[in-house]
């Protein structure tokens, strides 16, 4: 048996977002956002799901750190919601909500856990949907101001900040597929959703150094390791499409100020032009002092005509399947964090969400015995494990989620927690993954 520890200062944490667990939708002067609109529309959101209750971690949010404190956790990802500061985006701030985020923050901090705040999950206030939403260059502004108020306001006690979670989702998985709020289904709106997005992170990068705020700001992009199913070169130019799609199109502006050339050229021959402006590349390019990575899955794919955008099929080769149906391939962390740094340098890299849902059962003694959720996190961790021995500056991970929780345009169907959410009493009940993930906390690594 072979014993795999971790260093003393890797940071472990779990994550959460504000829409999937605060509830509380219409409390102390929140404005509505595009997922409380979303999750209105027939048919959008499963069984009509939404998240006007969620965990109700609004008013439970000392039980919560509680339970990352008896987790062991160093630190925690929360999001702020920006229909919370701002009801309408711009215009009058909204002290109540500025207030329960303190409270939030103060609560961590004398628990002795780091807050780690991401700006932007998903929320944006149904008032600039209105306007345009993301395909409004005057969002990006109005998302300056809010990020401005929120450092000014927490300066000192929140020390790392996400700039956005998972632009391919904000933006293509939104605006292209129509999965996600706001529902739309166009390949030019999705790039130029994704390339405003990108400009407001770098926007809001300089801003944090003009205003000399303490600690750390960095981004999240969710990367997906997909490789061709042949050598044939049809076959690795197709998944090459496909994976860069979610990889080079968001990591090569972030750390080279381009955007893959050849994928431009794929966009432009079906229509789609990225809308830069001058200065866009250099703003999006700004140093950063992390890079969040969103790990979940990853597989194989072949050429085929016609297939979706990029004529691309995905093979099935015999990987176990999450009941998001996705592929458990835990070594495709290790290959994409791999490449990450090696095509992208030096910056620390967090993972900074990589979970997995299964179809959980309480006891009649209120626990879940979620083997094949302890066992997804085993093997990541050791893949975790070989990318610090392989020299790749992996500074932390944080398990996806805490609590099960509203999960999107799956509603309360689909559980990701590892403590479970009892959505009738609202109860909370600690999963064995929830008791794996302390030991290997408390013991500084794994064995295996």
């Amino acid at each position: 048996m072979a014993r795999l520890d971790f260093p003393k200062d890797f940071v472990w944490g779990t994550a959460t977002a504000s829409y999937q667990i605060e509830g509380a939708y219409q409390e102390d002067g929140r404005g509505m956002s595009i997922w409380d609109t979303f999750s209105r529309v027939p048919g959008a959101v499963y069984n009509g799901d939404n998240g006007d209750v969620a965990c109700d971690s609004y008013h439970r949010y000392e039980e919560d750190i509680a339970l990352l404190k008896k987790l062991g956790v160093k630190a925690y990802r929360f999001s702020i919601a920006w229909p919370r500061i701002f009801p309408n985006g711009t215009g009058e701030l909204n002290e109540k909500g500025l207030d329960y985020y303190r409270r939030v923050v103060d609560a961590l901090i004398e628990a002795g856990i780091e807050p780690c705040a991401t700006l932007y999950h998903w929320d944006l206030p149904q008032a600039l949907q209105d306007k345009g939403g993301w395909a409004n260059r005057n969002t990006i502004d109005a998302f300056v101001n809010y990020a401005e108020v929120i450092f000014k306001a927490f300066e000192g006690k929140i020390k790392q900040y996400i700039t956005f979670n998972e632009t391919w989702c904000i933006s293509f998985l939104s605006n292209t597929l129509g999965i996600h709020a706001p529902g739309n289904k166009d390949l030019q709106l999705g790039i130029t959703v994704a390339h405003h997005c990108m400009v407001a992170h770098g926007e809001t990068v300089k801003l944090f150094r003009k205003l000399g705020t303490s600690g750390e700001i960095g981004t999240t992009h969710n990367l997906y390791w997909f490789e061709g199913y042949t050598t044939k070169q049809e076959d690795q130019d197709a998944a090459w499409r496909l994976r860069a799609w979610n990889n080079e199109w968001f990591m090569e502006p972030t750390f080279k100020g381009t955007y893959p050339k050849a994928l431009v050229e794929w966009f432009e021959a079906k229509g789609g032009v990225v809308p830069i402006l001058p200065g866009d590349m250099e703003t999006i390019s700004q140093k950063i002092d992390f890079i969040g990575v969103n790990f979940y899955s990853g597989g194989y794919g072949r050429y085929k005509k016609d297939e979706g955008l990029f004529d691309c099929e995905e093979v099935q080769v015999g990987f176990d399947r999450t009941y998001m149906d996705w592929n458990v391939y835990p070594e495709a962390l290790y290959n994409v964090l791999s490449w990450a740094h090696k095509e992208y340098g030096d910056t620390p890299i967090y993972v900074t969400e990589n979970g997995a849902c299964y179809d959980d059962t309480l006891t009649a003694d209120n626990r879940v015995h979620d083997v094949e959720r302890t066992t997804y996190f085993r093997k990541h961790f050791i893949q975790c494990h070989r990318l610090i021995e392989s020299g790749v500056p992996l500074k932390g991970y944080y398990a996806w989620s805490l609590l099960d929780n509203f999960e999107w345009a799956e509603g309360y169907r689909k559980r990701f927690g590892i403590v479970y959410t009892n959505y009738e009493t609202l109860e909370r009940h600690p999963k064995d993954s929830y008791y794996y993930i302390q030991d290997v906390i408390k013991s500084g690594g794994l064995d295996v």
